[in-house]
């Protein structure tokens, strides 16, 4: 009978240690994101919000080829392609047994279909542009397909890897914008409208199965929330971290892991050269002179930040820095205002909800153009607000906004795009380098473009955005830099 108790004390010992062994020790297979800015919808072929690419670009969505880490492109639902000599006709060969997350065949007809839609008549694709130089999509094989461009484009395969260009089927694309589904690694689970996202693990992909089961994607815009949830656990990476101001406490706590990476993210004050007075470079060029770019990264980013002063990161080999060409410099702003007649000027400025560089950063140069005479009146929108009075409907005097899709200078030259910059020498420099494929060319356009953005202070060039990043120290592969607007999963899993 003693023996008896003894041995269910012991069994009893064991299972209430057992019970209380903490969950860290066990093996995770899954991971809390932390995002700022929550999707409009899910849909990367119909926003022009980059939170969309955040959540889905390489872990739902797949296109024909895909940005990695380094910055490179390699193959993906394309295996490989053949360039003709004159650069007018691309075959691409596709991987065979992939599957759409609903079971359906992925194939040749799911490629021309995704690419005709681009280009369609009231397609709703942000750059369309991108890929106006396809001229038709043939199928050739259920394996393969042929494009035969109007003028060669030298950047095909690489706009073909933008978020933008994801392939879709006939019988789901109208649904993805709430219930996306695409050939990845993993599938849309759920959705809590104003709080997450979960994707889970796609057990039948064609590809390399990745190593977490799930991912859940927490929107937390508040810096002083975002902190907490990473303090308590509630999160486990926050790969674009809104709290600069307490990244110190994270770099001394062994629990965590600082990350301060480089972004494609050129941070600018952008200014409608649609509307007067602002059509008149003299007063943009105003503007530009009363900014004082380090003060906002100091102020808005506390210290994260590279000063810029055009439109091309620091980190291109083909930038050239003209932050002299508008340097901080009151006095000559005031003198400027005053030549183009302008006095009692008035500006709305219209901000989307990112705390950091557009909010910080909104208050901070509200006050440097009021020193200079200029008032504002600042207002802050969610983000569905600034995509359609500020980017869509172009009613706005000023807005501050980080693009983050690489190697995007050309987007100065479309026509109705929301900078309303129509300049018909920066068109030609820009169509002129899409014909271009000789490095040295291309090089010497690209610079072309940049002098001529700065010249006529197309936008008050601010900052290339820094990537910081906080992480849970036993979390592996989550990206140091961001080549493009990407929270790719596939290659991340935890520490034994």
């Amino acid at each position: 009978m003693r023996r008896s108790l003894v041995v269910l004390a012991l069994a009893g010992a064991l299972a209430m240690t057992t019970a209380m062994t903490p969950a860290f020790a066990q093996a995770r297979t899954d991971v809390k994101v932390g995002l700022v800015l929550e999707p409009p919808s899910l849909d990367p072929t119909a926003e022009a919000a980059a939170a969309v690419d955040e959540v889905l670009y390489a872990n739902v969505f797949e296109g024909l080829t895909r940005i990695i880490a380094d910055g490179s492109v390699v193959p993906a639902l394309a295996k490989s392609w053949e360039i003709s000599e004159d650069g007018l006709t691309y075959t691409f060969h596709l991987v065979e047994g992939a599957k759409f997350h609903d079971g359906t065949d992925f194939n040749a007809d799911d490629v021309k279909f995704s690419l005709d839609r681009i280009n369609a008549e009231g397609s709703l694709n942000a750059q369309k542009a991108l890929y106006a130089s396809i001229a038709s999509v043939e199928v050739v094989d259920p394996a393969t397909v042929k494009l035969t461009l109007k003028q060669p484009d030298g950047n095909l395969i690489y706009n073909l890897a933008w978020g933008d260009a994801v392939i879709v089927a006939p019988e789901s694309a109208d649904a993805n914008k709430t219930n996306p589904i695409g050939t990845g690694p993993f599938s849309f689970k759920d959705r809590v409208e104003g709080d997450s996202i979960t994707l889970e693990k796609n057990q039948a992909y064609w590809g390399t199965p990745v190593a977490l089961e799930g991912a859940t994607f927490k929107f937390i815009a508040d810096p002083t929330a975002a902190f907490a949830a990473l303090q308590a656990g509630d999160v486990d990476t926050f790969p674009n971290f809104p709290a600069p101001e307490t990244v110190a406490q994270f770099q001394n706590d062994p629990r965590f892991r600082v990350v301060i990476g480089s972004t494609e993210g050129e941070t600018i004050l952008t200014m409608n050269n649609g509307k007067a007075p602002l059509d008149n470079v003299k007063v943009r060029e105003a503007i530009a002179h009363a900014i004082d770019r380090q003060a906002i990264i100091d102020g808005a980013m506390f210290g994260y930040g590279t000063p810029i002063g055009t439109f091309l990161s620091p980190a291109n080999p083909d930038y050239i820095d003209l932050t002299a060409q508008s340097n901080y410099d009151p006095e000559k702003s005031k003198a400027l205002l005053a030549e183009a007649g302008v006095t009692d000027l008035t500006l709305s400025l219209k901000l989307p909800p990112v705390e950091g560089y557009a909010r910080r950063g909104g208050e901070i140069i509200a006050s440097q153009l009021a020193a200079v005479g200029i008032k504002t009146e600042v207002t802050n929108l969610e983000w569905a607000q600034w995509l359609s009075e500020v980017f869509t409907d172009k009613n706005y005097d000023l807005t501050i906004i980080s693009h983050t899709e690489p190697n995007d200078i050309g987007i100065f030259a479309r026509d109705g795009y929301y900078f309303q910059y129509n300049n018909a020498d920066f068109k030609q420099i820009i169509a002129d380098l899409a014909v271009t494929a000789d490095p040295a060319k291309r090089s010497e356009l690209t610079k072309a473009a940049e002098k001529n953005l700065a010249d006529n202070y197309a936008v008050g060039f601010l900052f290339e955005l820094a990537k910081v990043g906080v992480e849970n120290a036993k979390l592996k592969g989550m990206w140091d830099n961001a080549p493009t607007q990407a929270t790719d999963l596939t290659g991340v899993s935890w520490e034994e």
